[in-house]
Protein backbone atom coordinates (compact mmCIF):
# COMPACT_ATOMS: atom_id res chain seq x y z
CA UNK A 1 0.00 0.00 0.00
CA UNK A 2 1.40 3.28 -0.79
CA UNK A 3 0.22 7.06 -0.74
CA UNK A 4 -2.23 7.40 -3.16
CA UNK A 5 -6.62 8.29 -2.98
CA UNK A 6 -8.45 5.41 -1.01
CA UNK A 7 -11.34 6.20 -2.45
CA UNK A 8 -9.23 4.66 -5.75
CA UNK A 9 -8.20 1.20 -3.95
CA UNK A 10 -8.63 -1.60 -6.54
CA UNK A 11 -10.64 -3.70 -4.21
CA UNK A 12 -14.24 -1.91 -5.43
CA UNK A 13 -16.48 -4.57 -5.82
CA UNK A 14 -19.69 -4.02 -8.47
CA UNK A 15 -23.26 -3.50 -7.86
CA UNK A 16 -24.13 -7.13 -8.14
CA UNK A 17 -23.36 -8.31 -4.83
CA UNK A 18 -21.62 -11.30 -3.12
CA UNK A 19 -21.60 -14.29 -5.05
CA UNK A 20 -20.42 -17.67 -5.11
CA UNK A 21 -19.92 -18.04 -1.64
CA UNK A 22 -20.81 -22.58 -1.71
CA UNK A 23 -17.13 -22.65 -3.62
CA UNK A 24 -15.59 -21.14 -0.78
CA UNK A 25 -13.48 -23.41 1.58
CA UNK A 26 -11.08 -23.54 4.37
CA UNK A 27 -8.16 -25.68 5.03
CA UNK A 28 -7.35 -26.52 8.69
CA UNK A 29 -3.48 -26.55 8.92
CA UNK A 30 -1.80 -29.52 6.97
CA UNK A 31 -5.68 -30.30 5.29
CA UNK A 32 -4.81 -29.10 1.84
CA UNK A 33 -1.23 -27.45 1.99
CA UNK A 34 1.55 -29.39 0.35
CA UNK A 35 3.58 -31.94 2.54
CA UNK A 36 6.88 -30.53 1.51
CA UNK A 37 7.82 -27.22 3.30
CA UNK A 38 10.42 -24.68 0.71
CA UNK A 39 13.63 -25.31 1.53
CA UNK A 40 14.40 -23.03 4.34
CA UNK A 41 11.04 -22.89 5.43
CA UNK A 42 10.48 -22.79 9.26
CA UNK A 43 8.95 -25.85 11.26
CA UNK A 44 4.95 -25.80 10.67
CA UNK A 45 3.03 -24.82 13.48
CA UNK A 46 0.92 -27.97 15.06
CA UNK A 47 -1.83 -28.99 13.39
CA UNK A 48 -5.48 -27.51 14.52
CA UNK A 49 -8.16 -28.22 12.84
CA UNK A 50 -10.32 -24.39 13.85
CA UNK A 51 -13.39 -26.81 14.70
CA UNK A 52 -11.70 -28.36 16.98
CA UNK A 53 -10.43 -24.96 19.10
CA UNK A 54 -13.18 -24.54 21.26
CA UNK A 55 -16.02 -21.41 21.39
CA UNK A 56 -13.99 -18.07 20.68
CA UNK A 57 -14.66 -14.79 19.73
CA UNK A 58 -12.02 -13.58 17.02
CA UNK A 59 -11.78 -9.92 17.35
CA UNK A 60 -11.45 -8.88 13.21
CA UNK A 61 -10.12 -5.18 12.92
CA UNK A 62 -10.34 -4.06 9.06
CA UNK A 63 -10.96 -0.67 7.02
CA UNK A 64 -13.02 -2.46 4.55
CA UNK A 65 -15.78 0.59 5.02
CA UNK A 66 -17.29 1.22 1.79
CA UNK A 67 -20.14 -0.48 0.57
CA UNK A 68 -18.96 -3.58 -2.01
CA UNK A 69 -15.75 -3.68 0.02
CA UNK A 70 -18.14 -4.00 3.40
CA UNK A 71 -20.36 -6.36 1.44
CA UNK A 72 -17.68 -8.95 0.58
CA UNK A 73 -15.77 -9.23 3.64
CA UNK A 74 -19.34 -9.59 5.82
CA UNK A 75 -19.66 -12.65 3.40
CA UNK A 76 -16.52 -13.77 3.99
CA UNK A 77 -16.77 -14.20 7.47
CA UNK A 78 -20.69 -15.34 7.40
CA UNK A 79 -18.66 -18.32 5.42
CA UNK A 80 -16.26 -18.79 7.71
CA UNK A 81 -18.46 -18.81 10.74
CA UNK A 82 -20.78 -21.25 8.68
CA UNK A 83 -17.51 -23.45 8.32
CA UNK A 84 -16.55 -23.15 12.19
CA UNK A 85 -19.81 -22.48 13.94
CA UNK A 86 -17.88 -22.72 17.27
CA UNK A 87 -15.47 -19.27 15.99
CA UNK A 88 -17.82 -16.32 16.18
CA UNK A 89 -16.10 -13.13 14.69
CA UNK A 90 -16.43 -9.77 15.77
CA UNK A 91 -15.68 -7.17 13.42
CA UNK A 92 -15.00 -3.38 13.84
CA UNK A 93 -14.57 -1.39 10.69
CA UNK A 94 -13.66 2.35 10.44
CA UNK A 95 -11.76 4.41 7.90
CA UNK A 96 -7.99 4.24 6.95
CA UNK A 97 -6.97 7.25 8.79
CA UNK A 98 -8.83 5.96 12.26
CA UNK A 99 -8.05 2.73 11.63
CA UNK A 100 -4.11 3.46 11.46
CA UNK A 101 -3.97 5.92 14.39
CA UNK A 102 -6.16 3.37 16.05
CA UNK A 103 -3.97 0.18 15.73
CA UNK A 104 -0.84 2.42 17.40
CA UNK A 105 -2.39 3.21 20.21
CA UNK A 106 -3.77 -0.69 20.72
CA UNK A 107 -0.43 -2.75 19.70
CA UNK A 108 1.49 -1.33 22.42
CA UNK A 109 -1.60 -2.24 24.89
CA UNK A 110 -2.80 -5.58 25.88
CA UNK A 111 -6.08 -4.97 24.43
CA UNK A 112 -5.47 -6.33 21.20
CA UNK A 113 -7.54 -7.57 17.95
CA UNK A 114 -6.72 -11.16 16.64
CA UNK A 115 -6.31 -9.77 12.84
CA UNK A 116 -6.00 -6.65 12.07
CA UNK A 117 -5.15 -4.98 8.74
CA UNK A 118 -1.82 -3.35 8.66
CA UNK A 119 -0.51 -0.99 6.32
CA UNK A 120 3.06 -2.51 5.32
CA UNK A 121 5.26 0.56 4.70
CA UNK A 122 8.30 1.06 7.01
CA UNK A 123 6.09 3.89 9.37
CA UNK A 124 3.38 1.28 10.07
CA UNK A 125 4.28 -2.08 9.62
CA UNK A 126 7.81 -1.80 9.79
CA UNK A 127 7.79 -0.35 13.32
CA UNK A 128 5.67 -2.33 14.49
CA UNK A 129 7.39 -5.07 13.58
CA UNK A 130 10.76 -3.56 15.20
CA UNK A 131 8.87 -2.97 18.79
CA UNK A 132 8.18 -7.24 18.53
CA UNK A 133 3.79 -5.70 18.27
CA UNK A 134 3.31 -8.55 15.22
CA UNK A 135 3.09 -11.92 15.25
CA UNK A 136 5.51 -13.66 12.57
CA UNK A 137 3.28 -15.63 10.45
CA UNK A 138 6.31 -17.61 8.63
CA UNK A 139 5.12 -21.44 10.29
CA UNK A 140 1.77 -20.60 9.53
CA UNK A 141 3.03 -20.43 6.10
CA UNK A 142 4.60 -23.06 5.88
CA UNK A 143 1.42 -25.31 7.60
CA UNK A 144 -0.93 -23.56 4.97
CA UNK A 145 1.46 -23.50 2.23
CA UNK A 146 1.23 -20.01 1.69
CA UNK A 147 4.66 -20.15 -0.22
CA UNK A 148 3.24 -21.73 -3.03
CA UNK A 149 0.33 -19.83 -2.95
CA UNK A 150 1.48 -16.30 -3.38
CA UNK A 151 4.49 -14.98 -5.83
CA UNK A 152 7.81 -14.44 -4.17
CA UNK A 153 6.83 -10.42 -5.33
CA UNK A 154 4.11 -10.27 -3.73
CA UNK A 155 5.10 -12.08 0.01
CA UNK A 156 8.09 -9.44 -0.42
CA UNK A 157 6.04 -6.66 0.32
CA UNK A 158 5.09 -7.95 3.74
CA UNK A 159 8.26 -8.85 4.66
CA UNK A 160 10.91 -8.22 7.46
CA UNK A 161 13.60 -8.66 9.24
CA UNK A 162 13.00 -9.61 13.49
CA UNK A 163 14.50 -6.04 13.54
CA UNK A 164 12.65 -4.62 10.50
CA UNK A 165 16.20 -3.51 9.44
CA UNK A 166 15.32 -5.36 6.22
CA UNK A 167 12.14 -5.10 4.12
CA UNK A 168 11.31 -7.49 1.42
CA UNK A 169 12.96 -10.24 3.35
CA UNK A 170 12.68 -12.21 6.34
CA UNK A 171 9.94 -13.45 8.33
CA UNK A 172 5.96 -12.66 7.41
CA UNK A 173 3.74 -10.13 8.94
CA UNK A 174 0.40 -10.50 7.08
CA UNK A 175 -1.65 -11.55 3.78
CA UNK A 176 -3.00 -9.39 0.95
CA UNK A 177 -6.11 -10.03 -0.50
CA UNK A 178 -6.02 -7.95 -3.15
CA UNK A 179 -3.44 -6.64 -5.63
CA UNK A 180 -2.88 -3.34 -7.90
CA UNK A 181 0.09 -2.25 -10.83
CA UNK A 182 0.64 0.90 -12.07
CA UNK A 183 1.22 0.80 -16.17
CA UNK A 184 0.10 3.33 -18.92
CA UNK A 185 -3.48 3.87 -19.93
CA UNK A 186 -4.08 5.20 -23.45
CA UNK A 187 -6.62 5.84 -25.72
CA UNK A 188 -6.90 3.53 -29.02
CA UNK A 189 -8.19 6.74 -30.90
CA UNK A 190 -5.82 8.73 -29.97
CA UNK A 191 -3.29 6.19 -31.16
CA UNK A 192 -4.93 5.60 -34.36
CA UNK A 193 -5.40 9.27 -35.08
CA UNK A 194 -1.70 9.62 -34.60
CA UNK A 195 -0.67 6.75 -37.22
CA UNK A 196 0.94 5.31 -33.80
CA UNK A 197 1.34 1.93 -32.81
CA UNK A 198 1.34 0.45 -28.95
CA UNK A 199 4.78 0.88 -27.86
CA UNK A 200 6.76 -2.39 -26.58
CA UNK A 201 9.84 -0.58 -25.66
CA UNK A 202 10.51 2.64 -23.78
CA UNK A 203 12.64 4.26 -27.19
CA UNK A 204 9.03 3.79 -28.91
CA UNK A 205 7.43 4.73 -26.33
CA UNK A 206 9.18 8.54 -26.23
CA UNK A 207 9.02 8.02 -29.83
CA UNK A 208 5.37 8.23 -29.66
CA UNK A 209 5.64 11.37 -26.84
CA UNK A 210 7.99 13.22 -29.47
CA UNK A 211 5.35 12.23 -32.21
CA UNK A 212 2.33 13.68 -30.35
CA UNK A 213 3.81 16.59 -28.99
CA UNK A 214 4.96 17.64 -33.04
CA UNK A 215 1.26 17.14 -34.00
CA UNK A 216 -0.40 19.17 -31.10
CA UNK A 217 -1.11 16.24 -28.55
CA UNK A 218 -0.56 16.69 -25.22
CA UNK A 219 1.40 13.63 -24.69
CA UNK A 220 0.92 12.81 -21.13
CA UNK A 221 -1.69 13.07 -18.58
CA UNK A 222 -0.68 14.12 -14.68
CA UNK A 223 -2.46 16.08 -11.92
CA UNK A 224 0.42 16.36 -9.11
CA UNK A 225 -0.91 19.27 -7.12
CA UNK A 226 -0.94 16.65 -4.16
CA UNK A 227 2.79 15.43 -5.05
CA UNK A 228 2.49 11.46 -4.44
CA UNK A 229 0.55 11.06 -8.12
CA UNK A 230 4.76 12.01 -9.45
CA UNK A 231 5.68 8.78 -7.96
CA UNK A 232 4.06 6.63 -10.09
CA UNK A 233 5.39 8.44 -13.14
CA UNK A 234 9.24 7.89 -12.16
CA UNK A 235 9.11 4.80 -10.90
CA UNK A 236 8.37 2.86 -13.83
CA UNK A 237 10.66 5.44 -15.55
CA UNK A 238 13.29 4.67 -13.63
CA UNK A 239 13.39 1.32 -13.97
CA UNK A 240 14.13 1.96 -17.81
CA UNK A 241 17.71 3.06 -16.59
CA UNK A 242 17.84 1.40 -12.82
CA UNK A 243 17.90 -2.25 -12.72
CA UNK A 244 14.93 -3.68 -10.72
CA UNK A 245 17.58 -5.01 -8.19
CA UNK A 246 18.68 -1.68 -7.36
CA UNK A 247 15.30 -0.28 -7.59
CA UNK A 248 14.25 -2.82 -5.13
CA UNK A 249 16.91 -1.70 -2.59
CA UNK A 250 16.18 1.46 -2.97
CA UNK A 251 12.13 1.13 -2.32
CA UNK A 252 12.28 -0.88 0.31
CA UNK A 253 14.80 1.07 2.11
CA UNK A 254 17.75 -1.27 2.35
CA UNK A 255 20.91 -0.67 2.63
CA UNK A 256 23.64 -1.31 -0.47
CA UNK A 257 22.36 0.71 -2.91
CA UNK A 258 22.44 4.86 -3.83
CA UNK A 259 20.14 7.49 -5.17
CA UNK A 260 23.11 9.51 -7.01
CA UNK A 261 24.59 6.88 -9.12
CA UNK A 262 24.62 7.79 -13.11
CA UNK A 263 21.52 5.49 -13.78
CA UNK A 264 19.29 7.76 -11.36
CA UNK A 265 20.53 10.76 -12.77
CA UNK A 266 19.29 9.62 -16.39
CA UNK A 267 16.38 8.65 -15.08
CA UNK A 268 15.91 12.00 -12.90
CA UNK A 269 17.15 13.56 -15.66
CA UNK A 270 14.41 12.71 -18.31
CA UNK A 271 11.53 13.52 -15.89
CA UNK A 272 12.69 17.13 -15.39
CA UNK A 273 12.62 16.81 -19.66
CA UNK A 274 9.74 15.55 -19.55
CA UNK A 275 8.15 18.36 -17.13
CA UNK A 276 10.68 20.98 -19.46
CA UNK A 277 9.05 20.37 -22.75
CA UNK A 278 5.60 20.49 -21.20
CA UNK A 279 4.88 16.50 -21.73
CA UNK A 280 1.95 16.55 -18.64
CA UNK A 281 0.34 19.91 -19.93
CA UNK A 282 1.11 23.73 -18.55
CA UNK A 283 0.85 23.34 -14.88
CA UNK A 284 0.88 19.21 -14.06
CA UNK A 285 2.00 20.71 -10.35
CA UNK A 286 -1.55 22.35 -10.54
CA UNK A 287 -4.01 19.88 -11.24
CA UNK A 288 -6.17 17.85 -9.01
CA UNK A 289 -5.56 14.21 -9.62
CA UNK A 290 -9.35 13.43 -9.73
CA UNK A 291 -9.42 16.68 -12.43
CA UNK A 292 -6.35 14.82 -14.81
CA UNK A 293 -8.04 11.46 -14.87
CA UNK A 294 -11.32 12.97 -15.85
CA UNK A 295 -9.77 15.61 -18.32
CA UNK A 296 -7.98 12.11 -19.69
CA UNK A 297 -11.61 10.54 -20.55
CA UNK A 298 -12.77 13.39 -22.16
CA UNK A 299 -9.79 13.64 -24.52
CA UNK A 300 -6.92 15.72 -22.97
CA UNK A 301 -3.88 13.37 -23.51
CA UNK A 302 -2.91 10.37 -25.17
CA UNK A 303 -1.50 8.48 -22.41
CA UNK A 304 -1.99 8.47 -18.78
CA UNK A 305 0.63 6.55 -16.73
CA UNK A 306 -1.45 5.23 -13.39
CA UNK A 307 -2.69 2.84 -11.32
CA UNK A 308 -4.91 0.43 -12.05
CA UNK A 309 -7.83 1.54 -9.56
CA UNK A 310 -8.33 3.97 -12.04
CA UNK A 311 -9.58 1.59 -14.81
CA UNK A 312 -13.16 0.85 -13.21
CA UNK A 313 -14.02 4.69 -13.32
CA UNK A 314 -12.30 5.77 -16.54
CA UNK A 315 -13.90 3.05 -18.51
CA UNK A 316 -17.47 3.83 -17.67
CA UNK A 317 -16.49 7.42 -19.77
CA UNK A 318 -14.39 5.66 -21.91
CA UNK A 319 -15.68 2.10 -23.04
CA UNK A 320 -13.78 0.33 -25.36
CA UNK A 321 -11.70 3.19 -26.48
CA UNK A 322 -9.49 2.41 -22.74
CA UNK A 323 -6.70 0.35 -22.90
CA UNK A 324 -3.46 -0.05 -20.80
CA UNK A 325 -0.33 -1.94 -21.06
CA UNK A 326 2.33 -2.66 -18.38
CA UNK A 327 5.42 -0.18 -18.97
CA UNK A 328 7.83 -1.76 -21.60
CA UNK A 329 10.59 -4.04 -20.18
CA UNK A 330 13.16 -2.68 -17.67
CA UNK A 331 17.31 -2.81 -18.46
CA UNK A 332 17.33 -6.15 -17.88
CA UNK A 333 15.06 -7.28 -20.06
CA UNK A 334 11.89 -8.15 -17.80
CA UNK A 335 9.41 -6.50 -17.12
CA UNK A 336 9.01 -4.49 -14.04
CA UNK A 337 6.78 -1.69 -12.45
CA UNK A 338 5.57 -0.14 -9.53
CA UNK A 339 2.83 -2.36 -7.85
CA UNK A 340 1.88 -4.03 -4.78
CA UNK A 341 -1.05 -5.00 -2.52
CA UNK A 342 -4.31 -4.05 -1.12
CA UNK A 343 -3.87 -3.13 2.86
CA UNK A 344 -2.49 -7.24 4.43
CA UNK A 345 -4.47 -8.63 7.67
CA UNK A 346 -1.56 -9.55 10.19
CA UNK A 347 -2.26 -10.75 13.84
CA UNK A 348 -0.74 -8.95 16.66
CA UNK A 349 1.82 -10.77 19.18
CA UNK A 350 -0.43 -10.38 21.59
CA UNK A 351 -3.42 -11.74 20.18
CA UNK A 352 -5.81 -14.15 22.35
CA UNK A 353 -6.77 -16.59 19.21
CA UNK A 354 -3.98 -16.66 17.06
CA UNK A 355 -4.77 -20.07 16.05
CA UNK A 356 -7.57 -19.31 14.39
CA UNK A 357 -6.52 -16.02 13.59
CA UNK A 358 -4.60 -18.16 11.02
CA UNK A 359 -7.29 -20.36 9.26
CA UNK A 360 -9.23 -16.80 9.30
CA UNK A 361 -6.10 -15.12 7.76
CA UNK A 362 -6.06 -18.31 5.38
CA UNK A 363 -9.67 -18.42 4.21
CA UNK A 364 -9.52 -15.25 3.02
CA UNK A 365 -7.12 -15.27 0.61
CA UNK A 366 -7.49 -18.41 -0.40
CA UNK A 367 -8.59 -19.52 -4.45
CA UNK A 368 -12.46 -19.83 -4.02
CA UNK A 369 -11.89 -16.57 -1.96
CA UNK A 370 -10.25 -15.13 -5.20
CA UNK A 371 -12.46 -16.34 -7.46
CA UNK A 372 -15.24 -14.69 -4.98
CA UNK A 373 -13.53 -11.43 -5.25
CA UNK A 374 -13.25 -11.08 -9.23
CA UNK A 375 -16.58 -11.84 -9.75
CA UNK A 376 -17.75 -9.11 -7.96
CA UNK A 377 -15.85 -6.73 -9.88
CA UNK A 378 -12.94 -6.78 -7.52
CA UNK A 379 -8.53 -7.25 -8.26
CA UNK A 380 -7.97 -10.63 -6.47
CA UNK A 381 -4.03 -10.58 -5.67
CA UNK A 382 -3.61 -14.54 -6.61
CA UNK A 383 -4.65 -16.03 -9.98
CA UNK A 384 -5.34 -12.66 -11.49
CA UNK A 385 -5.14 -13.63 -15.19
CA UNK A 386 -7.33 -16.57 -14.87
CA UNK A 387 -10.09 -14.70 -13.24
CA UNK A 388 -9.70 -11.57 -15.78
CA UNK A 389 -12.80 -10.47 -17.55
CA UNK A 390 -13.40 -11.79 -20.79
CA UNK A 391 -12.92 -8.13 -22.51
CA UNK A 392 -12.12 -4.76 -21.48
CA UNK A 393 -9.55 -2.39 -20.08
CA UNK A 394 -9.77 -4.33 -16.95
CA UNK A 395 -8.22 -7.94 -18.57
CA UNK A 396 -5.51 -5.81 -19.59
CA UNK A 397 -4.91 -5.15 -15.91
CA UNK A 398 -5.20 -8.17 -14.28
CA UNK A 399 -3.16 -9.94 -17.16
CA UNK A 400 -0.63 -7.07 -16.79
CA UNK A 401 -0.43 -7.87 -13.23
CA UNK A 402 -0.32 -11.37 -13.52
CA UNK A 403 2.70 -10.78 -15.35
CA UNK A 404 4.59 -9.09 -14.12
CA UNK A 405 3.93 -9.98 -10.54
CA UNK A 406 4.79 -14.06 -11.67
CA UNK A 407 7.18 -13.24 -14.39
CA UNK A 408 8.97 -9.49 -13.73
CA UNK A 409 9.09 -7.87 -10.59
CA UNK A 410 6.72 -5.77 -8.59
CA UNK A 411 8.65 -2.58 -7.68
CA UNK A 412 7.72 -1.05 -4.44
CA UNK A 413 6.71 2.35 -4.31
CA UNK A 414 9.16 4.84 -3.51
CA UNK A 415 7.42 5.71 -0.52
CA UNK A 416 8.08 2.74 1.16
CA UNK A 417 11.69 3.44 1.50
CA UNK A 418 11.95 5.33 4.87
CA UNK A 419 9.74 6.87 7.09
CA UNK A 420 9.57 10.28 5.98
CA UNK A 421 10.38 9.21 2.22
CA UNK A 422 7.09 10.32 1.39
CA UNK A 423 7.57 13.84 1.84
CA UNK A 424 11.36 14.11 0.65
CA UNK A 425 10.05 12.19 -2.69
CA UNK A 426 7.06 13.88 -3.30
CA UNK A 427 8.51 18.08 -2.44
CA UNK A 428 11.93 16.97 -5.15
CA UNK A 429 9.58 15.15 -8.08
CA UNK A 430 7.62 17.82 -8.00
CA UNK A 431 10.56 20.55 -7.62
CA UNK A 432 11.89 19.06 -10.98
CA UNK A 433 8.80 18.88 -12.53
CA UNK A 434 8.46 22.59 -12.31
CA UNK A 435 11.83 23.23 -12.66
CA UNK A 436 12.76 24.87 -9.56
CA UNK A 437 15.39 22.30 -8.80
CA UNK A 438 18.21 20.30 -10.53
CA UNK A 439 17.94 16.67 -10.82
CA UNK A 440 21.07 16.36 -9.12
CA UNK A 441 19.42 18.73 -6.23
CA UNK A 442 16.99 16.81 -5.69
CA UNK A 443 18.40 13.30 -5.53
CA UNK A 444 20.83 14.37 -3.07
CA UNK A 445 18.21 15.14 -0.64
CA UNK A 446 17.00 11.35 -1.66
CA UNK A 447 20.33 10.06 -0.94
CA UNK A 448 20.66 11.98 2.58
CA UNK A 449 16.97 9.91 3.53
CA UNK A 450 18.29 6.99 2.72
CA UNK A 451 21.69 7.25 4.03
CA UNK A 452 20.33 8.49 7.55
CA UNK A 453 17.53 5.71 7.42
CA UNK A 454 20.27 3.05 6.52
CA UNK A 455 22.93 4.04 8.19
CA UNK A 456 25.42 4.12 5.59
Amino acid sequence: MSLRPFSRRSFVLGAAGVTGLGVLSACAPGEEAPTDAPAGSPSAVESKDPSQLGDITLVVWDQEVRGSQNDALEALNKAFQDKYPNIKIERKSQSFDDLKAQVSLALSGNDVPDVVQVNNARADMGQFVKAGQLTDLSPYATTYGWEDRFPTSVLSKVRYSADATTFGEGNLYGLPQTGEIVGIFYSQKKLDSLGLKVPTTWDEYFEQLDAALAKGEQPMVLGNVDKWPALHVFGPLQAKYVTPEEIVKLGMGNAGASWTDDANKQAMTQFADWGAKKYFGSSPNGTDYDAAWNDFTKGTGVFLPGGSWLGTDMEAVMGEDLHFIAPPPAVDGKLATTGGTGIPFSIPAKAKNVDAAAAYIDFITTSDAMKLIAENGGFPVLDTAALAPEKGVQKEIFEAFDKVSQEGTLLPYLDYATPSFSDTAGQGLQEVLGGQRSPEDVLGDFEADYKEFTGQ
